[in-house]
């Protein structure tokens, strides 16, 4: 008979993914303890707040702290299933770098007992829970680890990423399917055991090699089709085009569907994971490294383009809309919409100013370039030319008799029954980064 005990959780990591994980396990009747460096991060959620924006997570989290379900600390403690969602960002010649993973795998070794399962999620090069396992065994000599003994192993290791949407994290952490990766097949179970408490959607079992790279290969995908669509709208600019008519009706053919083009790409996964997969078999990956070319290359298109527009127009005032790296959130890692907005303050000074409802105040590095935050209609009374980077729901509702004598230049669609202006053509060809 299947044990009604529920299991003691530790999440390593309180992040974008950690701390919805950690709720969404406490709400599921475990009693999660989570782990974190930040003293800042682990005081707020004791409080029951939340450091970080996403849609209900503040009620969720308020709520299992008041039940005693959800703690947090500095100091890691014992449990039964060990959660890592650190992370995993790439060095300046796009090299992985999983010393965060390495490092929360020695905490853990020090308080892992015989029966305990341990579940990397953070995205990770191929072979990394290999690597995690193998510095669990040199710690700890006493326990038996999958795939290195005969003998039945003390403890269970396996990879299980998430595939969410921020704005939906803890709807799709739910309901979403989810691929769990053992070092052996006996680990792959205990972990689907694990995951079945609180995750509606289907839980596929396979090796964890097999699981690291499908997590790198769903973000890569979406990467190349994106960057069809950003090399699309930076041909378009060169001919005079329309972009987003042409998209329209490129996409009333039965199979072609062209996604949204943008200023870039941005967040931490389809910015970063290619260069896991690119890292790992360089020759083999032409396709991969050039749409992350096209990507980058296109947030200097967008700047080439802003900076035009501003300097044909010297005495017009600025408003960049969005920081974030997509519509609706406050996250601004890897976005391009920030990296374009400080490049145009630092080289126009107060004629620019930004609109990000999302944000209590300009990230740090605006500092020194005088650059005002504003709200939308402050943007829509004060400036002259509006460039649209982010397609928050806030700048949508912006109807067109508020906008029409502006200047725009609208790189995410948001406003199609207002024609775009001329094209700003940069004086040299771009050259693509990355």
């Amino acid at each position: 008979m299947k044990s009604d005990l529920k299991p003691d959780v530790c999440v390593v990591g309180l992040g974008y993914i950690g701390l919805p994980t950690a709720a969404i396990v406490a709400r599921a009747g475990c009693k999660v303890r989570g782990i974190d460096v930040s003293q800042h991060v682990v005081d707020t959620i004791n409080r029951g707040e939340i450091h970080i924006e996403e849609v209900d997570l503040d009620g969720l989290v308020q709520g299992v702290v008041a039940r005693g379900m959800l703690s947090a600390s500095t100091e890691i403690a014992t449990a039964d299933v060990f959660i890592i969602a650190v992370p995993t960002p790439f060095d300046a010649n796009h090299a992985p770098d999983i010393s965060y993973v390495l490092a929360a795998g020695e905490a853990v070794a020090k308080v892992l007992k015989a029966g305990d399962t341990v579940i990397l999620e953070s995205t990770s090069p191929v072979g990394t829970t290999e690597q995690l396992r193998d510095l669990i065994a040199a710690r700890r000599p006493d326990l038996k680890c999958p795939g290195l003994t005969a003998e039945t192993p003390d403890v269970s290791i396996a990879y299980c990423p998430e595939r969410v949407l921020p704005g939906k994290i803890l709807e799709e952490l739910t309901n979403n399917d989810r691929s769990i990766g053992g070092i052996t097949p006996r680990c792959a179970r205990k972990a689907l055991a694990f995951y079945k408490r609180f995750v509606r959607g289907t839980c596929i079992t396979t090796d964890a090699r097999s699981a690291e790279m499908t997590k790198l290969v769903e973000n890569a995908y979406r990467d190349v089709n994106i960057a069809f669509a950003n090399e699309l709208s930076m041909v378009a600019d060169t001919m005079g085009l329309d972009v987003w008519e042409v998209i329209r009706l490129a996409n009333r053919h039965p199979r072609v569907n062209i996604l949204t083009p943008g200023p870039g790409v941005g967040g931490h996964c389809i910015a970063v994971d290619p260069w896991f997969i690119v890292h790992g078999a360089p020759e083999q990956t032409p396709l991969i490294r050039t749409a992350r070319g096209v990507n980058d290359g296109k947030i200097h298109h967008v700047i080439a383009q802003a900076e035009a527009l501003i300097e044909a127009n010297p005495q017009a005032r600025v408003a960049c809309l969005g920081l974030a790296f997509k519509a609706n959130i406050d996250d601004f890692r890897e976005s391009p919409a920030r990296l374009v907005a400080v490049t145009l303050a630092r080289k126009f000074g107060d004629r620019v100013a930004v609109v990000e409802p999302y944000a209590a105040e300009l990230p740090k590095e605006f500092a020194g370039t005088t650059a005002q935050l504003i709200d939308i209609d402050t943007a829509l009374e004060t400036s002259d030319i509006l460039i649209v980077l982010v397609d928050h729901d806030a700048f949508k509702a912006v109807p067109l008799a508020e906008r029409a004598h502006k200047l725009v230049y609208d790189t995410r669609g948001i406003w199609l029954d207002q024609p775009r202006p001329a094209q700003h053509t940069a004086a040299e060809p771009l050259k693509l980064v990355g």
